[in-house]
């Protein structure tokens, strides 16, 4: 019985993260090839081969941030830029969204610095992300602090704190490391001191 309980978990343990990953990995696949994919299923029909709705994003998304860059249609769609951040409700949808993006893909990108946090009162430490070193923008009596954001374990949801400068400890540490280092609860470093 305990070599069977032993060998059980062990194969969970081999068997479930590459059954998620996989589901994961068909489920991401299937929604961005549906993006554009099923526009062109009725025109293909039966000569639909799956992947062409992913190759038609990506060529799209390219052509636009090409065509963002050239003057003419680089107006327009600062244009429509304006526009969008003028709407009522829609300008802070548009604002959070692009803001986003900007902090993952722009020049000048978030979660790129480690902070370790201590916690008030108490000797605990917490690891979080620099999102913001220019917080006086959002209110001047902040223009002492930064703004860190500090992830849960074991999901993507987590707190945005405001910090005085002088309260914050960078690590050098690489974003993803500290970042699969929260969201594991730790366990992704034993894991590599293990291996290493």
């Amino acid at each position: 019985m305990k070599f069977f309980l032993k060998n059980f978990i062990n194969g969970l343990l081999t068997i479930v993260p590459i059954i998620l990953v996989l589901y994961v990995g068909f489920r991401i696949f299937t929604f961005l090839d549906s993006l554009l994919g099923n526009v062109l299923k009725p025109y293909l029909q039966e000569d639909y081969i799956p992947g062409i709705g992913i190759l038609l994003t990506l060529v799209l998304i390219t052509l636009l941030g090409w065509l963002s860059t050239q003057f003419l249609t680089g107006k327009i769609i600062s244009l429509i830029d304006r526009l969008l951040e003028r709407i009522p409700l829609i300008k802070t949808l548009y604002s959070v969204i692009k803001d986003t993006f900007q902090s993952f893909l722009g020049e000048k990108k978030s979660f790129s610095k480690v902070a370790l946090v201590k916690l008030p009162q108490t000797s605990m430490k917490v690891i979080g992300f620099v999102t913001s070193e220019e917080v006086e923008a959002f209110a001047d009596p902040l223009k002492d602090h930064l703004a860190v954001y500090i992830p849960q374990t074991f999901q993507v949801a987590g707190f945005t704190f405001l910090i005085p400068k002088e309260d914050v400890e960078f690590l050098d540490v690489k974003p993803e490391d500290a970042m699969k280092f929260v969201l594991s609860g730790g366990v992704t470093s034993t894991k590599n001191k293990e291996r290493g």
